[in-house]
C-alpha cells in the first residue's frame, strides 16, 4: 500500500508540475503577444476601396468606341485628362475633344469604377467593368449625359493600349 501511495504522490506531482509549466508557457505566450502587438490605424471602408482600386488603374489607357478614340491620363495633380478623337483618326492628329481635372469614382469594392469629365453641362463617363455576368461584355464603356443628366451616348469600348 505504501508503495502506491509513493507512486500516486510521484504522479499527483509530475501533474502538478506538468500543470504549472503549462499555465507559465501561456502566460509568457501572452505576455509576447502583447508586446509584439501594435496599433493598426482604421480606415474608412471608402478609404480602402479607394486605394485598392487606384492600384489598379494604369496611368494611360487609350479605347475605342464605334464613333470615337479616347485618351485617358492621369495628372501630375492626380486629376485626369480626356482627349476625343474619332474613330478612324490617327492619335496623334489634333484632339477634336480635351477636358481636364476628371475625377475617378469607385465603383463598390470589386475593382470597378469610372472616371468622370465635365464640360459645358454635359458629363462624360468613362466605365471600367471589371465585373460583369458576361464575357462579352467591353472592358470599358463610355456613356454621356447632357445638362438635364439625360443619357445621350452609351457606346462600349475596346482598349487599344493600355
Amino acid at each position: 500500500m505504501a508503495s502506491y501511495l509513493m507512486e500516486f504522490e510521484l504522479l499527483t506531482n509530475n501533474h502538478y508540475n506538468m500543470i504549472k509549466y503549462f499555465l507559465l508557457g501561456a502566460f509568457s505566450l501572452a505576455q509576447f503577444s502583447f508586446v509584439s502587438a501594435k496599433e493598426t490605424p482604421e480606415f474608412s471602408k471608402s478609404t480602402t476601396i479607394t486605394n485598392n482600386v487606384f492600384q489598379q488603374v494604369p496611368k494611360t489607357v487609350i479605347i475605342k468606341t464605334k464613333k470615337f478614340k479616347i485618351r485617358i491620363d492621369k495628372q501630375p495633380n492626380g486629376k485626369y485628362l480626356y482627349q476625343s478623337w474619332n474613330a478612324n483618326a490617327k492619335i496623334t492628329a489634333k484632339p477634336s475633344m480635351i477636358i481636364s481635372d476628371g475625377e475617378l469614382i469607385p465603383d463598390g469594392s470589386g475593382g470597378n469604377y469610372y472616371f468622370n469629365f465635365n464640360n459645358d453641362g454635359h458629363s462624360y463617363q468613362v466605365w471600367r467593368n471589371y465585373l460583369t455576368n458576361s464575357a462579352k461584355k467591353a472592358p470599358y464603356t463610355l456613356v454621356v449625359y447632357d445638362s438635364n443628366d439625360q443619357e445621350i451616348v452609351r457606346q462600349d469600348a475596346q482598349v487599344v493600349k493600355n
